[in-house]
């Protein structure tokens, strides 16, 4: 009797741990941010868009990215291109903002100045509900 309750324990405990792994590999991972970080412009390219309606475009369920700005900057620049029309989401220290391309910005989402120490959670969003390959670029240098 032993022996069945084990067989059933055992094969039970190891699907619940693959479960849990599985969870913590699909997280976002984190990129530091410090004052002299390398490469400047740092360039990611991933996919805009997602199919959760925001008032900030379509979103994913989950961020795009996660960055971390280990120590208060006084300039950081986050721009957002694709090829159809991107929006950023950033949920960090600050609030929640949204940021929309722009005929200023050369239809790119972009953010700059100060950014307070913290985790900044990005989502790349587009104003259609299509996915685009998009570029994020995160600088430090001023235009």
């Amino acid at each position: 009797m032993k022996t069945l309750r084990l067989l059933t324990i055992v094969p039970t405990a190891l699907a619940m741990s693959l479960v849990f792994a599985q969870t913590n590999l699909a997280q976002t991972p984190t990129i530091q941010i410090n004052r002299n970080f390398q490469p400047d412009p740092l360039v990611l390219n991933g996919k805009s868009g997602g199919t959760v309606k925001s008032n900030c475009g379509n979103i994913t369920t989950e961020p795009n990215q996660v960055i971390e700005v280990t120590e208060s900057l006084p300039y950081l620049r986050l721009t957002v291109e694709s090829q159809g029309k991107p929006t950023l989401l950033i949920d960090g220290p600050g609030g929640r903002f949204c940021v929309m391309a722009d005929s200023y910005s050369g239809s790119k989402s972009e953010l700059s100045g100060y950014w307070q120490a913290g985790k900044y959670s990005l989502y790349l969003g587009e104003l259609s509900p299509q996915q685009y390959t998009s570029t994020l670029s995160i600088s430090q240098k001023n235009k």
